[in-house]
């Protein structure tokens, strides 16, 4: 039991840290493009722009969880 405190305090470094990276890049990602992704998406109800970003966002998760894992 005294040797998993070390490993979930890792996972909880590794979990926040991907979380951060993930947010700075959609942050990239939303000043790179034209207007405002969130705006497009809950205004104007652009579906288009809504599957954009859910596919970013999906490879961003995919590039966080290779380069955690190793």
């Amino acid at each position: 039991m005294v040797t998993s405190i070390p490993i979930l305090l890792n996972s909880l470094l590794y979990a926040g840290v991907g979380i951060a990276v993930f947010v700075a890049g959609f942050i990239i990602l939303d000043l790179l493009t034209p207007g405002k992704l969130w705006e497009e998406i809950r205004d104007k109800q652009n579906v288009a722009v809504a599957q954009f970003a859910g596919a970013i966002a999906i490879a961003l998760g995919i590039i966080v969880a290779a380069a955690i894992h190793g």
